[in-house]
């Protein structure tokens, strides 16, 4: 464990030994309900900073990185990025933080993970933020994605990062240049040849590219109908349709719902009318 002003830095053994790196914010004897973030599918827990920072003054806020993203070891094996075994090392730290029950925070893929958790383990959530993704991922934004993540594409410097950025990501929206220089540096790390890499395993990309049946996610999501949902989508998605997010509102009644106008997938934490809704959401389960 390492300290810093704000986190903790911990190293948590995933059941195969790979060490899974999580950030570990605020009092764990806080009243409030531990806070669960669970990253995009490429993301790391950099992208919580801001969130956590604000939260973690009333509850535990844990941020981990997946196997092959951000600070947690590329695995030798590609077929170990399946989601099965997301889902494992999740509970592996779930359990090693001692956390239970806990709002999940699910960004994109971390929601995907936070509906399988609905089923598998339903006694965990308290309540869910589903942050611009839904039961059904619109085909246009997977083949978007999935072009995208399973190629590294090298930077010379920070500032070419940055406008690679903004040319590759033109509807993410993002406040300021602070802002995207915050996306930027949580989505590179300098290699041992000076240039910037992907700050994940460009291999991951195999394990979800294999042929297979797309699976029905609806009864997933219904499994989330007994707790609390935040629902956030952004209106230029090309992830979470909004015929989707319509019915997403049909299946479940009380789902509360924000729609952020002008702002693609996904929308920032660091939006105002997002950070509002997290901030109340957050509230309302704890009461």
């Amino acid at each position: 464990m390492a300290a810093n002003a704000e986190y903790q830095e911990r190293r948590i053994g995933a059941r195969d030994g790979l060490p899974l790196y999580v950030r570990d914010y605020g009092d764990p004897l806080s009243g409030g309900v531990p806070l669960l973030c669970l990253a995009g599918l490429t993301r790391n827990s950099k992208d919580f900073h801001t969130l956590a920072s604000r939260a973690s003054a009333h509850r535990r806020v844990i941020c981990p990185d997946y196997r092959g993203r951000g600070e947690s070891p590329h695995d030798p094996d590609w077929r170990n990025y399946r989601p099965e075994v997301i889902l494992d090392d999740i509970f592996q730290i779930v359990t090693a933080c001692n956390i239970h029950p806990v709002i999940i925070c699910g960004v994109s893929y971390g929601g995907l993970m936070a509906m399988a958790l609905g089923a598998l383990a339903p006694t965990l959530l308290a309540g869910v933020i589903l942050n611009d993704v839904g039961p059904a991922v619109d085909p246009d934004g997977s083949r978007r994605i999935m072009a995208y993540i399973g190629r590294d594409r090298p930077q010379p410097d920070w500032p070419t990062a940055i406008t690679e950025m903004k040319r590759t990501l033109p509807t993410l929206a993002l406040a300021d240049d602070d802002a995207w220089r915050r996306f930027t540096e949580a989505t590179y790390r300098q290699g041992g040849d000076g240039q910037l890499h992907f700050d994940w395993d460009v291999s991951l990309a195999k394990a979800l590219l294999k042929p297979a049946d797309t699976p029905d996610l609806w009864p997933l999501y219904r499994t989330l109908r007994r707790i609390p949902v935040l629902a956030i989508r952004g209106s230029l998605s090309d992830v979470l349709s909004e015929q989707t997010f319509g019915r997403m509102a049909t299946e479940k009644p009380d789902l509360l719902q924000l729609t952020v106008t002008e702002v693609g997938h996904v929308p920032s934490f660091e939006h105002p009318l997002v950070e509002r809704a997290t901030d109340d959401f957050l509230t309302q389960v704890d009461i």
